[in-house]
């Protein structure tokens, strides 16, 4: 059943992050995750960085919690929910329907995969699965 989600959870877990090593690009800002099937919105701050050998880590919380944790390397994705105590990794790309982990490709210039639209101007950028209603809006600091 496991193989049929797309996903993992007894993957053996990337290495942490340390964004304080050379070579990572790190934004923060503030973002509004808009959950599928849902009528409540969730105000946050986000982090997105991008470092060496293509890996790519994205954080967004609602202080004083983590509610999503993900990562990325050139061949393997995980993410962490830890408000529901859910880890979820695998190889290759990450499925479509985890937008966090398409977030930090977008910003460096890739297409979003079909169905979804993507928009960044002026600082405000806009990421949206069509096909669901999920939708993670936001800006970074400057």
């Amino acid at each position: 059943m496991l193989g049929t989600c797309g996903c993992l959870t007894f993957s053996r877990r990337l290495p942490a992050v340390n964004l304080a090593e050379p070579g990572w690009q790190v934004r923060q800002g503030q973002a509004v995750w808009k959950l599928p099937n849902s009528e409540h919105d969730i105000a946050g701050e986000v982090v997105v960085a991008t470092g060496p050998e293509g890996r790519t880590f994205v954080q967004f919380s609602k202080s004083p919690f983590s509610l999503v944790i993900g990562q990325t390397t050139a061949d393997r994705w995980q993410v962490e929910f830890p408000p529901q105590n859910k880890r979820y990794a695998g190889p290759g790309q990450p499925p479509k329907r985890l937008l966090w982990l398409y977030l930090p490709r977008l910003l460096a210039g890739g297409q979003p995969p079909a169905k979804w639209t993507w928009r960044d101007s002026d600082g405000n950028w806009r990421l949206e699965n069509r096909a669901t209603g999920e939708a993670i809006e936001g800006f970074f600091a400057q």
